[in-house]
């Protein structure tokens, strides 16, 4: 039986080809080739949001998809950039929308925008990585977990980072045990809580990353077990099909082994 940790391991072995694999999808591919050849010619925030096609594929890129129909409240975060402390971008708690101000900065760069090699290529492989992570989820939510634990953790500079993400907050309340009930409390007493678990410049270090995800995801197969999703097969994320999913052996012998509390 395949587990989350299993189909974690095989995706990331070789991380370069697994995501080189999603970018020749078909539709990935048809979507990227509209990218390149039609972004350089976007002058203006306006044009960007005129063209629903380029908009989407941005959008997306920086796991906003599920908002592209809010265009006002985009136009709004990208016309006052991130340089200005009070911008609306740097007021909101999702960072997301930081990142994409960041990059699609037409308050500082203006028609040199669509110039700039984040917006060019960075951006590309963002779609390619999100394009992946939301793959896997559709497959099973906790390894779409752990890449983008992957991914955003080793950037995080406090503990508050982690609580500012509810994805990032939902992995290490699975690792660290600490009940999903804690976020009702006073955020400062939320901090403290995970600051005496888990020090986050620790995720910079990749075998210690690599430790607290393996940690995230045999526990996230301890508390789901099949029903996470019984088509988690990397193979199946990748290109279809179906695999049997369960906790295995192995599994259950690296829970006995693994420490409460801290990486």
């Amino acid at each position: 039986m395949v587990t989350t940790s299993d189909s974690y391991r095989i995706l990331t072995k070789d991380l370069t080809r697994t995501l080189s694999r999603t970018a020749s999808d078909p539709q990935v591919a048809r979507e990227t080739e509209y990218y390149r050849a039609n972004i350089g010619n976007v002058k203006s925030i306006d044009d960007f949001l005129k063209n629903d096609r380029l908009y989407r594929y941005a959008l997306k890129a920086f796991g906003l998809d599920d908002v592209s129909y809010a265009k006002a409240f985009i136009k709004k975060v990208l016309k006052e950039g991130i340089d200005d402390r009070n911008a609306f971008a740097n007021k909101l708690a999702d960072p997301r929308y930081r990142d994409l101000a960041a990059t699609f900065n037409f308050a500082r760069n203006g028609e040199a925008t669509t110039s700039t090699d984040a917006v060019k290529q960075t951006t590309v492989d963002r779609y390619v990585q999100l394009t992946l992570e939301q793959t896997a989820g559709a497959q099973n939510e906790g390894v779409r977990l752990a890449l983008y634990f992957a991914r955003k953790a080793p950037e995080l500079r406090s503990t508050l980072g982690i609580l500012a993400d509810k994805a990032l907050l939902k992995v290490a309340q699975t690792a660290l045990r600490i009940p999903a009930a804690t976020s009702a409390i006073d955020i400062d007493k939320q901090v403290e809580i995970y600051a005496k678990r888990v020090n986050v410049e620790d995720f910079k270090d990749p075998k210690k990353l690599e430790a607290f995800i393996n940690r995230f995801t045999t526990l996230y197969e301890l508390d789901n077990g099949s029903a996470a999703n019984p088509a988690s097969s990397p193979s199946s994320i990748l290109v279809g099909g179906r695999a049997s999913f369960g906790i295995s052996a192995s599994t259950l012998a690296s829970i006995q082994s693994l420490k409460l509390g801290g990486l």
